[in-house]
């Protein structure tokens, strides 16, 4: 009997989610060990197994943010950079856009390049743009670099020459010379051969960088897991929602870099609705989606390792990517965030975290600084007893004083009014993200569905929806451990792409579909392989392109690029288009258990005295607590319920899960639906 395993590690908590031949699910959540992630993985791959034989596991999916954080903490490895001789200072001037807090800022630094200037190097060689080689390569060149690159110690070479994309010899020479000398070597014709040669050497930079942490994290994991008796393969998300191969994406670590984000974009995605916005909200960040017509939507390019960007589309902001990722808006607002009164005496809410170390003041592990959680606790939308579904019981008491000492004190307001401050300083703070991809883009949130998740998503999602005039939330079953649960829907899949100008389609097509078939060891025309392809066209004249799936009809395509044109700029251009690159996904759909309508929802959480009743309409409460809502004039008495128990009620109500909770305002209702699911509507305004 076959089960699969997703794990999500975060910021503070790491997910497990086991998934039997029948469907049904059990989950785990324990705290995220950072010295060490597999420690924490472990520890929750063995509380979800409980009494599940390991040799069970055929399937394992994990999503982790190793690569990301890697880029941002800077615990990459020294990376040299090889390019075509003249063009050595196209790194170190790098590109930056001054964001909000930097724009006035007359002592600016804009941040330290992807690679120091004396470890860029040139060699001699030029290939033009049809890929026609202008000055062979200078192979005696290239023998000196790298020996002064292994003399100073470096152990990853990121090399990207000029138009690679049209004729990669060169690279691929290079790479077999330095390859003696030198342990990694990465070469942009191999990780991603567009053109734009910025992008496409940041690219390749960030691969090389961050590639040999990701190899020996996968090969520590791998082996851990053994080690508790499962050898089943293990899989890792990529940035646009498939699943690759541990070994590929070692290679390929730089489509990685967004992994943990899409997990959960996928599990809002299968809720069936149409179009959503997808609301993740857990203890460190949170990040938002739009889903249109059941399809996150993808960028091609997104930036890391800067701030003020969002999720990284804002050109600048960072080191852009040039990778497939579904297109996230992500904040600094989690349940660890950290509240503080700056100088000027304004409170605020993030971006700092206080992660699981030493974690938010309630949790009792050292912290002493106010959270959001802490927050949420003062104000009775949390329950001690049953946090993590009982396996982490909160101190309301040193939540209070963190409160106190560090808010209401300096503030000169009430611990309770200092709390809903601190709530709401959150909402709008993650309200920015939902603004990013949506109104910034021309979309009218109203006319979505908000689908809440993540250990601390349904506790604000209905604040934060009605803010945009969205009057639906939908809170999946296992939503605290959505993204987890997401990954299980993920299928194989990998992406090539080549920019190629007045090429053959049909070659090009057919090049690349076997090349990414061949990364997942498949042949496209096997069983259960589906090939999906595309192409990057801009009107003739034009610098960008925009990406449109492929038909064989020249026709047909220029009226789908210029369908795109309008939805994305809101102008409907007319011109001549030409066509500049070619995209391929190549998909092996994974075998899943089909979910019984019988299943059950998730078990009531521990430490409630009574699951609650639901007979004939009247939804009978589990038992009632003291929460703050200031529509209802402060603290008032409000029915709490288990989502097994719950029928239909009107807020303020509260509807606790294992590994969520779920808060319903004044003015709301909350229902059950299929699927377990629970339903809030707001009334018409």
């Amino acid at each position: 009997m076959s089960h699969a395993i997703g794990v999500d590690v975060g910021g503070t908590f790491t997910d497990a989610v086991l998934s039997g031949p029948d469907g049904r699910m059990s989950v785990a959540k324990c705290l995220s060990t950072h010295d060490d992630p597999t420690d924490g993985i472990v520890t929750a791959v063995t509380a979800v197994l409980a009494r599940t034989d390991p040799s069970a596991v055929t399937r394992v999916v994990h999503a982790t943010t190793l690569a990301t954080n890697a880029v941002l903490e800077r615990r990459g490895v020294r990376v040299a950079y090889v390019t075509t001789l003249g063009f050595r200072s196209a790194i170190p001037l790098g590109r930056y856009a001054r964001v909000e807090e930097d724009r006035y800022d007359l002592r600016f630094d804009p941040p330290a390049p992807p690679v120091a200037a004396e470890d860029c190097f040139e060699v001699p060689e030029r290939v033009n743009s049809r890929g026609e080689v202008l000055r062979p390569l200078d192979e005696a060149a290239v023998v000196r670099v790298g020996e002064e690159i292994a003399r100073r110690g470096v152990t990853a070479v990121a090399v990207c020459l000029l138009h690679s994309y049209a004729n990669p010899a060169h690279e691929r020479r290079i790479a077999e010379i330095l390859g003696a000398l030198v342990p990694t070597v990465v070469i942009s014709s191999e990780v991603w051969p567009e053109l734009r040669e910025y992008e496409r050497a940041t690219t390749t930079i960030m691969s090389a960088y961050v590639g040999p942490v990701m190899a020996g994290y996968l090969r520590r994991l791998t082996a851990r897991l053994a080690a508790v008796g499962i050898t089943a393969p293990v899989h890792v998300m990529d940035s646009a929602g498939g699943v690759m191969s541990a070994e590929l994406a070692a290679r390929r670590a730089v489509t990685t870099i967004e992994s943990g984000p899409a997990a959960g974009v996928l599990a809002a995605a299968a809720t069936g609705y149409p179009d959503v916005i997808s609301f993740d909200m857990g203890g460190t960040t949170a990040k938002t989606c739009v889903i249109r017509d059941g399809t996150p939507e993808i960028t091609h390019e997104f930036h890391v390792g800067g701030k003020g960007s969002f999720g990284g589309r804002r050109a600048g902001t960072g080191v852009p990517v040039k990778t497939p990722a579904i297109d996230l808006a992500e904040v600094g607002a989690g349940g660890g965030s950290v509240a503080w009164v700056d100088p000027a005496g304004a409170l605020r809410a993030g971006p700092r975290s206080a992660g699981s170390e030493p974690g938010p003041a309630c949790y009792g592990l050292g912290g002493e600084e106010p959270t959001v959680t802490d927050a949420n606790l003062v104000l009775g939308y949390l329950d001690p007893a049953s946090f993590a579904g009982g396996t982490m019981p909160l101190s309301r008491a040193l939540a209070e004083k963190a409160v106190d000492r560090h808010l209401a004190g300096p503030l000169g307001v009430s611990r309770a009014e200092a709390a809903h401050a601190v709530h709401e300083i959150a909402n709008a703070s993650m309200g920015s993200a939902v603004h990013v991809v949506t109104v910034q883009r021309g979309i009218d949130p109203a006319g979505f569905v908000m689908v809440a998740f993540g250990g601390a998503g349904p506790m604000h999602a209905a604040r934060v929806a009605s803010r945009f005039g969205i009057s639906t939330v939908v809170v999946p079953a296992y939503c605290g451990v959505g993204s987890a649960a997401g990954l299980l829907s993920g299928d194989l899949s990998t992406d090539r792409v080549l920019s190629a100008l007045d090429a053959d389609p049909g070659q090009v097509f057919a090049a690349l579909a076997t090349a990414a078939a061949r990364d997942l060891g498949v042949s496209p025309d096997s069983p259960g392989v589906s090939v999906t392809r595309s192409a990057d066209m801009r009107f003739t004249g034009q610098a960008h392109d925009l990406t449109v799936p492929w038909t064989d009809s020249p026709t047909e395509l220029a009226g789908r690029f210029s369908a795109r044109y309008l939805q994305v700029y809101g102008i409907a251009q007319e011109g001549p288009t030409e066509i500049v690159g070619y995209r391929v996904r190549v998909t092996q759909a994974a075998a899943r258990a089909p979910r019984s309508p019988a299943t059950p929802g998730p078990p009531a959480p521990a430490g409630l005295p009574g699951a609650g009743t639901a007979d004939g309409g009247v939804t009978r409460p589990a038992r009632r607590r003291s929460a703050y809502f200031p529509e209802a004039g402060g603290y008032v008495e409000v029915p709490v319920f288990t989502r097994a128990g719950l029928g239909e009620v009107a807020g303020p109500a509260i509807v606790e899960d294992a590994e969520s909770t779920i808060v319903v305002p004044p003015g709301w209702t909350a229902r059950l639906a299929e699927a377990m699911s629970v339903i809030l509507t707001e009334a018409a305004r």
